[in-house]
């Protein structure tokens, strides 16, 4: 009882810490939408999940994290939005074990362990409001921006993973204007015990958009080149097999000069019932933060051999007439 009810005040604790921003440095750069997170369960923790090897695992937040995977995870989730936004997230990510021929043993222990996790994030805007030089109104419009990721894993050894996570943004902003890019991702992780998992990564290297307005100025278009900000990550995983819990933390350094804070905690509070809170986007830089406090949960029901979950997370936004609600499945098989 006593265990349940630090975890209850630490949830509602998250919900008081609330600061007043003044702005957000990192919503203005380019690619912004990818940066939100990755569907319900790592939303409702706070995102700081590169180090953490349990549960569903997808190479957004770290890609030698698919090399841990338990089994095939197929995890979609659906954001609802205010301002006609719209936020959406697909995943596979499997394990492969490799086996030595010359091991024949009941009990063998796998040679090399890799994995493979894709996704795709789309991110829109609708409902736009178009109109001509005189003020009458077109019609609507909308925006498209997407990210499509495979990420590749391989466990050198108990211990230790390295992953690689290769990224193709494409961005449709009015009608002939749009953009693409490529970018990649470069993540290790670290076991050093069955409490504390380490990990470093350096996300969005190489990535920008390049935009190009001749087809509709003609010769008054312009070139231009948006460069996304590349950013450092280092996080820390503290297991409690016994009580259900994990912690996790997460530090980001960027060449945007944000020091961005997350931190997150899961409970498994009773078999197949997880609780979740967490905090994303305390800049560490200076007064003029954007932090997001989260909660969560999920529910896993067996069918057969299938572990079919339901994920959910709310996300406080600032300056938004009404917060974020995620909603998912996940399917492990």
């Amino acid at each position: 009882m006593k265990k349940i009810l630090i975890i209850i005040l630490f949830l509602s604790g998250l919900q008081i810490i609330v600061a007043q921003p003044k702005s957000s440095e990192m919503s203005s750069k380019p690619g912004a939408f990818s940066r939100m997170g990755f569907g319900a369960r790592g939303m409702g923790m706070g995102n700081p999940m590169s180090a953490v090897t349990e549960g569903n695992l997808v190479s957004y937040y770290n890609p030698a994290l698919s090399a841990f995977q338990e089994g095939n995870m197929f995890q979609t989730s659906y954001s609802f939005l205010s301002l006609d936004r719209s936020l959406n997230f697909i995943n596979f990510t499997r394990k492969f074990e490799f086996f030595s021929s010359r091991d024949t043993s009941s009990d063998r222990k796998p040679k090399a362990t890799a994995g493979v996790s894709l996704g795709i994030i789309n991110a829109g805007v609708s409902k736009i409001d178009g109109r001509d030089n005189d003020g009458a109104k077109t019609g609507d419009l909308s925006t498209s921006e997407n990210q499509f990721f495979i990420g590749l894993a391989n466990r050198f050894s108990e211990k230790f993973a390295v992953g690689i996570a290769a990224k193709i943004y494409y961005y449709k902003l009015y009608e002939e204007i749009n953009s693409s890019g490529f970018g990649f991702d470069l993540g290790l992780l670290y076991k050093f015990n069955d409490q504390w998992n380490f990990s470093l990564l350096v996300c969005d290297l190489n990535t920008q958009y390049e935009w190009n307005t001749s087809p509709i100025y003609d010769i008054e278009g312009s070139t231009s080149t948006d460069n996304f900000p590349v950013l450092t990550k280092v996080g820390v995983r503290y297991r409690n097999q016994e009580a259900g819990i994990i912690a996790a933390a997460e530090f980001e350094n960027s060449n945007a000069e944000t020091h961005i804070l997350r931190a997150g905690v899961e409970y498994n509070i009773i078999e197949q019932l997880f609780l979740r809170g967490g905090v994303d986007n305390f800049n560490l830089k200076n007064n003029d933060y954007e932090m997001n406090p989260s909660l969560g949960f999920s529910y896993f029901y067996p069918l057969n051999s299938i572990l079919v979950g339901i994920d959910y997370a709310f996300v406080l936004e600032p300056y938004s007439p009404f917060d974020r609600h995620i909603v998912g499945i996940s399917v492990k098989f």
